[in-house]
């Protein structure tokens, strides 16, 4: 899987690497547009997701602010005293 469809999803709130397992939100997000689900007749089954360009543009919009939190948080755990 590629970096950006890596970021876009943990950036949309799925927080795991075992896609498969979680059809769900993959399927809401395929609903929406903004992922295409491609199916492969082999065994295993093999899926594979990608971004449209909705959730490309979607991704590079959401980026700043996605930034933003991870600097946010990052100031927070610096300001909590050592345990």
């Amino acid at each position: 899987m590629g970096r950006a469809l890596a970021r876009a999803f943990l950036d949309a709130g799925l927080r795991t690497t075992v896609w498969n397992r979680t059809p769900g939100p993959l399927r809401e997000m395929e609903a929406d547009g903004l992922v295409h689900r491609e199916v492969h007749d082999v065994l295993p089954l093999k899926t594979v997701y990608s971004l449209t360009a909705f959730g490309r543009e979607l991704s590079g919009m959401l980026a700043p602010l996605s930034d933003w939190g991870h600097r946010r948080l990052e100031k927070l755990a610096e300001a909590q005293p050592a345990s």
